[in-house]
């Protein structure tokens, strides 16, 4: 599994919007509204990169009408309490 951490800077009037369309893409486990520099952070999580390249180069940057900017974050290792491959891509 590869896990996506997106900081995404978002047109103030948009943001329920684009909230709401990041949630209707496959691979977008959660979307974080967040204070601070960023608006929101998105949690992907694919079974490969061509994936996730898909959703961040495709689907999230010129499918969606109000992102403004954002900062991808891949990991390399995950550290959890309960299986994330389990429960997140149903292995």
């Amino acid at each position: 599994m590869v896990t996506g951490i997106v900081l995404v800077n978002v047109e103030r009037a948009m943001i329920r919007t684009v909230i709401e369309d990041l949630m209707k893409i496959e691979g977008v486990s959660e979307v974080y509204a967040v204070a601070g520099e960023y608006d929101l952070v998105v949690m992907i999580r694919v079974n490969n990169n061509v994936e996730l390249a898909d959703i961040i180069a495709t689907k999230m940057t010129h499918d969606i009408r109000g992102i403004i900017h954002t900062k991808t974050m891949v990991t390399l290792n995950s550290y959890a309490k309960v299986d994330l491959e389990k429960v997140f891509l149903g292995k």
